[in-house]
């Protein structure tokens, strides 16, 4: 039996592939082998809105409008600078870089616990050591292997536990707990690479940025394709949101771990913000 979000996939996957034909429901939930109320009830389930809204946000027209109105606030959250805290979707992250000796060390030393679980997103594969999280990760059935020997081979001199409870529960904290909290990010990179990533700590959610804008704003405009590989390189998907990141045109772009995952990833937090702002600001009654 299909997870709610392989469910969902499939259905990002239609209606990405037919989004000129402008798709209905019927059609969408007849792709994915579902009766209409059914689906609905669904979207609702996991994104909070009807998927007519939902639909919304993938439209290219709707993400350059978002390329457009994300540069004031990112304005303001460059301005004061790549250390400490940034605000993650009522998630406070922080991060700890290692030393360039530990750096080169790759892992010697560390113990690093890890473990697989759900998420709205799919299944995922989540590592951390005595620091913080240093990996999540997704995956298909098919993938589960070349993660865990990607993951091993960037920690190759690492000391490696499985621990599916503790991975249970902070997957949770994540992705489901209401009060959640601060959580730590064990970052090894290039400086450069620690710099394309806090950078992306401070978008908010529900925005996005192109690759040449972010360029921009770490002072290096001819680094686009620079800041486009560390930007694929982010080592712990979604807290680190490089899922924000898209083409001038308003394209996706690439994304590591699949582009209806991205896709799912911007419009569920789109649609969250925006559901959250129609909450706060309730219309007027006549």
């Amino acid at each position: 039996m299909k997870s709610d979000y392989e469910t969902i996939q499939s259905a990002i996957e239609f209606v990405r592939l037919h989004a000129v034909d402008q798709p209905s429901l019927g059609q969408i939930a007849a792709h994915v082998s579902l009766s209409p109320a059914y689906l609905q009830r669904l979207f609702r389930r996991w994104a909070g809105i009807s998927p007519k809204r939902w639909l919304q946000f993938l439209n290219a027209a709707e993400a350059k409008r978002l390329l457009r109105d994300s540069v004031p606030v990112l304005d303001v959250a460059f301005a004061v600078g790549f250390s400490g805290p940034g605000r993650l979707h009522d998630l406070l992250v922080s991060t700890e870089a290692v030393t360039p000796g530990e750096y080169a060390q790759r892992g010697l030393g560390v113990e690093i616990r890890y473990g697989w679980g759900d998420s709205p997103f799919g299944h995922c594969l989540i590592a951390w050591t005595q620091r913080g999280i240093c990996a999540l990760r997704f995956a298909d059935s098919s993938t589960h292997d070349q993660e865990m020997a990607s993951i091993r081979n960037e920690w190759p001199s690492a000391h490696w536990l499985e621990d599916s409870a503790r991975a249970a529960q902070t997957l949770q904290q994540i992705f489901i707990a209401k009060h959640r909290r601060p959580l730590l990010l064990d970052l090894q990179g290039t400086n450069f690479q620690l710099k394309v990533w806090n950078a992306l700590l401070h978008l908010p959610e529900g925005s996005v940025v192109s690759y040449s804008s972010l360029a921009d704003r770490l002072d290096t405009p001819t680094a686009t394709r620079a800041v486009a590989s560390a930007v694929g390189a982010n080592p712990i998907a979604y807290l680190i949101p490089c899922h924000r990141v898209l083409r001038s045109s308003g394209e996706l772009g690439g994304y590591r771990w699949g582009l209806d995952r991205k896709m799912a990833m911007l419009s569920r937090e789109m649609a969250h913000l925006d559901s959250g702002l129609a909450a706060a600001d309730p219309p007027s009654r006549r």
